[in-house]
């Protein structure tokens, strides 16, 4: 994997903001879909989510909108834990990757896929703190 792209499992990969730019390398290593957990316009310069869509659907991948803004919303988990049921391949970012994780981490849980502890070590070990999460 290019970019910052952290694993958080096989098929999970979490990273910074991405550029457009980055899609065509994502896609051809094998990322399936793209999760944004980004709000539009939340700094200057970075693609709305319409861009990303657009230049993700034409490089033959997904693309899920699920602004995060502080701590993930439930409507943000649920939209998260339906891209990741069926284990393609994706790669969820925001501006640190930190929101991502987070919403890693609950959606996983309403998955009934992995126990808190476990989800804190293996966000651990890809350098992100989520210590501070209810799971």
């Amino acid at each position: 994997m290019s970019l910052t792209a952290r694993p958080l499992s096989p098929n999970i990969w979490v990273a910074p903001q991405i550029a457009l730019e980055d899609l065509p390398s994502l896609a051809a290593q094998g990322i399936r879909r793209i999760v944004s957990h980004r709000p539009d316009g939340e700094e200057p310069g970075q693609p709305s989510a319409t861009e990303m869509a657009v230049a993700a659907q034409a490089v033959g991948m997904g693309f899920t909108h699920a602004p995060v803004v502080g701590m993930p919303a439930e409507d943000a988990v649920a939209v998260t834990a339906g891209v990741l049921q069926d284990d393609a391949p994706v790669l969820m970012f925001c501006r640190s990757g930190t929101r991502s994780t987070f919403a890693w981490a609950l959606a996983m849980r309403a998955l009934n896929r992995s126990d808190a502890q476990t989800l804190r070590e293996t966000a651990a070990a890809a350098g992100y703190d989520i210590s501070r999460l209810p799971l």
